[in-house]
């Protein structure tokens, strides 16, 4: 049975076996779950799920046009949008 040793700021490094059959990664998270057994408490491991963010970075393209975040340059880009809508 693997076993994990807490260090003195109580971190924990997971046996590769455990993480493989939890499909965990580094930088993955873990949701720890109580529950009683009988009339022991145990420990439940589950891997935290992930939700997509589509939208992540898509602001990326955007920031790339502007050079400067001046409030004359931020007028300016907002003009011309409006000339471009007209």
């Amino acid at each position: 049975m693997p076993t994990i040793t807490l260090t003195s700021k109580r971190q924990a490094t997971f046996p590769a076996e455990t993480c493989a059959a939890l499909g965990l990664k580094p930088g993955d998270t873990v949701d720890l779950e109580p529950r009683t057994v009988g009339k022991e408490k145990v420990w439940l491991l589950r891997p935290h799920p992930v939700h997509a963010r589509k939208w992540a970075g898509s602001l990326a393209a955007f920031g790339r046009r502007a050079t400067t975040h001046e409030m004359d340059a931020i007028r300016a880009s907002i003009a011309a949008g409006r000339r471009s809508e007209s």
